[in-house]
């Protein structure tokens, strides 16, 4: 369990932080008007700000955390409500400064830059709020933008209260005799049954109770894009992607380099479908029958020997990197166990730079729970390095950056146990779990950044959504990815649905980042192998540089372009290798 004491003693200390920081907020406004006096005068604003945004983080990064150990615990619920008013105040409280700053041109700026030394740890967002200049409002209006921050995450905080603590979740008897409660992580494990007509009774079950509130929950996504595109358009972006790019400076190419190669490379994937249908001995294959390992493995790893492995395969990362992950494994940063209430899924919260990064994980004993296990860690071990090397000004990352960490690391882990398997059953399990990694981050997170794509434009050309119009624009991509059409794998129209399910819908354009990600740490992970301590280093200046440049450029120093179609076609490439070698395998064994 994870020590919440080393962010604050109790709650009473939190809501006095909280209340303090609350008090500090109107400190802002004497600088209205001033910055551009002298260096020194923006230096102090800068200062000021930053102080107030890393003490809201800390405060964030608790309110969260105790939310998610039990969203039924109303008291922690209203804490981070609490946290939303607080951020929002702060954000009205400054929403004057992108104006003033975006106002003193480049040239002044880079003047101030040059005289006051203290300005170098803000100097790359001061740079980037004059990039962006033209889309910066005026005080007044930047202020109620600021202040529509709480209604626009009110779609989010419904659907999180809903699919995690009130949603009437069925129940399914297996044929093992074992009951189960079929919320999300009942569903997780469930639809790994080996039992066929099992997996179909969970699947209709499970999409049956999502399908009951479609309507509504497609309410809740609409108002969602709605605001997406609101605060597109009121920033002077064509469209909520462009917001969304331009918030990183990401070219529109990687986006469309990304969704092509993805579809140039469905041949891949219905490839892999026709091996996973060889090796589960099926007749025609279908959509639950996604989930299963293709070769069983009665293999267990408790959380201590997934913390072995994980450390092990650790290894071609240096022994700096071994020492700090090792040392942060043993400490009590985790939340590891699920429990009733507690949220679903996995994370890694930074928001505490003076502290360290918080895990939420919901562990079981599989090689999905080991993978899953170093996938967070590498999240935790990049804000590790990046808070070491970078001020606090310049240590946050975007996902684009985030999730090439993660998933390096589960490619190193997958690497380590194919190398040390000892039988081919076990080889072949491993490469299995391999292939569909591969198909769930890339395939299928490009399968949702068309469905977010679809509809913003949508929303955008002012069509009218609803739930049976958004599952028949998700029941098409499905159909299309998993090879519907050419007698690949048979798509049930209830599987259309499974739009409702997914909540990272309501963070616009967040989930294409996770298939550039992959693409990116497979590159990674091929340079580590490959050259060794150069491949290495070329990498970790990669996690150390944290959020002190734009993430593609970062990636372009060093030596990775994600702007053209070759790091995703290598990530087909290399699925084709692994069937390739799974194919000599199973031949070997006949």
């Amino acid at each position: 369990m994870w020590d919440l004491t080393q962010l604050y003693p109790d709650d009473a200390a939190w809501d006095a932080e909280r209340l303090a920081v609350k008090s500090a907020l109107p400190g802002v406004k004497p600088f209205k008007g001033t910055l551009g006096t002298d260096a020194a005068t923006l230096l102090r604003a800068m200062d000021t700000t930053s102080a107030l945004t890393k003490r809201l983080g800390r405060l964030n990064t608790y309110a969260s955390l105790k939310a998610d150990e039990n969203l039924k615990n109303t008291k922690p619920q209203e804490m981070r409500q609490l946290m939303q008013a607080l951020s929002s105040e702060y954000g009205q409280a400054v929403s004057w400064m992108r104006p003033e700053i975006a106002a003193l041109g480049k040239d002044k700026l880079e003047e101030f830059i040059k005289a006051e030394p203290g300005l170098a740890k803000h100097a790359f967002g001061l740079r980037d709020i004059q990039r962006l200049a033209a889309h910066v409002l005026s005080d007044e209006a930047e202020s109620i933008l600021a202040g529509t921050s709480v209604v626009r995450a009110g779609p989010n905080a419904i659907y999180s209260q809903l699919s995690n603590a009130e949603l009437p979740w069925p129940t399914v008897t297996l044929a093992t005799g074992k009951t189960i409660r079929l919320d999300s992580q009942g569903y997780t494990e469930a639809r790994q049954a080996t039992n066929r007509d099992d997996r179909k009774r969970v699947f209709d079950a499970f999409f049956g109770a999502w399908n009951q509130y479609h309507n509504t929950i497609g309410q809740m996504y609409v108002s969602s894009v709605r605001g997406d595109v609101f605060g597109a358009r009121s920033r002077k972006y064509p469209t909520a992607l462009a917001a969304s790019l331009a918030a990183n400076d990401v070219p529109d190419d990687v986006y469309k380099s990304l969704v092509k190669s993805a579809n140039d490379g469905l041949p891949t994937l219905h490839r892999y479908f026709k091996l996973r249908q060889r090796l589960l001995g099926l007749k025609e294959i279908r959509y639950y029958d996604i989930y299963p390992p293709m070769l069983k493995s009665d293999r267990k790893f408790p959380i201590e020997r997934t913390r072995e492995l994980t450390l092990a395969a650790m290894q071609p990362l240096g022994p700096d990197y071994v020492a700090k992950i090792t040392k942060a494994t043993g400490e009590r940063w985790a939340n590891i166990y699920p429990t009733e209430g507690k949220r679903a899924g996995a994370y890694m919260n930074p928001g505490a730079y003076d502290v360290h990064p918080y895990l939420l994980l919901n562990h079981h004993d599989t090689y999905d729970g080991l993978s899953t296990y170093a996938h967070e860690w590498g999240h935790a071990m990049h804000s590790v390095l990046a808070n070491e090397a970078q001020p606090y000004e310049n240590a946050g990352y975007p996902l684009f950056l985030a999730e090439i960490a993660s998933t390096c690391n589960e490619m190193l882990l997958a690497d380590r146990m194919v190398a040390d398997a000892k039988t081919k059953d076990d080889k072949l399990f491993y490469l299995g779990q391999i292939l569909e990694s591969l198909r769930g981050t890339f395939f299928r997170q490009t399968m949702f950044a068309e469905f977010e794509l679809k509809t913003h434009e949508a929303i955008e050309r002012g069509e009218a959504l609803s739930g049976d119009k958004l599952s028949a624009i998700y029941l098409d991509l499905l159909k299309r990815y998993h090879g519907d059409r050419e007698g690949v794998m048979k798509i049930d129209d209830l599987y259309g649905v499974e739009w409702a399910f997914i909540p990272h819908f309501y963070r616009a354009y967040y989930v294409y980042q996770y298939a550039t990600s992959i693409s990116a740490a497979a590159w990674f992970a091929e340079q580590i192998q490959t050259k060794g301590d150069a491949g290495r280093d070329n990498y970790l200046a990669v996690l150390k540089a944290g959020g002190s440049d734009h993430p593609v450029a970062i990636l372009q120093k060093a030596g990775l372009d994600m702007t053209k179609p070759e790091p995703y076609q290598a990530l087909v490439r290399r699925m084709d290798r692994i069937m390739d070698e799974m194919e000599k395998l199973l031949a070997e064994k006949n």
